[in-house]
């Protein structure tokens, strides 16, 4: 029998009373909710936009690629082989079982899926592609910092017909050092090659976020959910 999982503890932040859309945003690896909780003010979105911003911690897990040290994350790193991670499949499903959840709980608190962006960097970025991608009720859309797609076959065997349109904006560092720019642009590819329409932006920095990408954040999200 399976079981609903716990809500995750998360971050929130509103920009307006009585919020008519949300974005769950993931952070990466070993960080946590705070680190992009400060980013709201940045993102310039239109005063009359009331928008409720989730930032979610993801759970404790030991990494078996750091030498089974323990820290948040969205999914377990086997190993490397080249530029690819080997990603834990099942550690995926559960991500996208508390991601799931985190969208139901907006639902239940009057927020309807197609008024949801799911967001994330690096891992974060990972669980946001996929769980956009396959998730069965239609989205707002989907922004892919720094990342990846963490289980090609996963994305592409649980391929949702709701979110087959649905809009992402992608960005990465010419110069990242930790997720290297070809994977981010093979996902790019991957992503345009299922039909869903990419905005794709690369700026001259590592593994990191610009205000310029702020900014390009700012205007997508204003689209999305304006």
């Amino acid at each position: 029998m399976s079981t609903t999982p716990s809500l995750l503890d998360t971050i929130e932040v509103e920009t307006g009373d009585n919020p008519t859309a949300a974005v769950i945003w993931m952070h990466g690896l070993g960080a946590d909710g705070n680190d992009f909780a400060g980013i709201v003010p940045e993102l310039g979105l239109p005063d009359d936009m009331a928008v409720r911003f989730v930032f979610p911690h993801a759970r404790f897990m030991p990494i078996t690629c750091n030498n089974g040290y323990t820290m948040r994350a969205w999914y377990d790193i086997l190993y490397f082989e080249d530029i690819d991670r080997h990603a834990d499949e099942n550690g995926i499903r559960q991500s996208l079982a508390d991601v799931e959840a985190l969208i139901k709980d907006q639902n239940a608190r009057g927020i309807p899926t197609q008024r949801i962006v799911l967001a994330g960097f690096s891992q974060g970025g990972a669980i946001a592609y996929t769980a956009g991608l396959t998730y069965p009720e239609q989205l707002a859309g989907i922004v892919a910092l720094s990342t990846y797609w963490p289980s090609p076959a996963l994305i592409e065997q649980n391929r949702s017909a709701a979110n087959a349109a649905t809009p992402v904006l992608a960005a990465h560092g010419t110069a990242d050092p930790v997720v290297p720019v070809a994977l981010g642009r093979r996902a790019r590819a991957a992503t345009e090659a299922l039909g869903n329409p990419v905005e794709w932006h690369d700026w001259p920095m590592q593994h990191s976020v610009c205000l310029p990408e702020i900014h390009a954040i700012g205007r997508f999200l204003t689209k999305a959910l304006g």
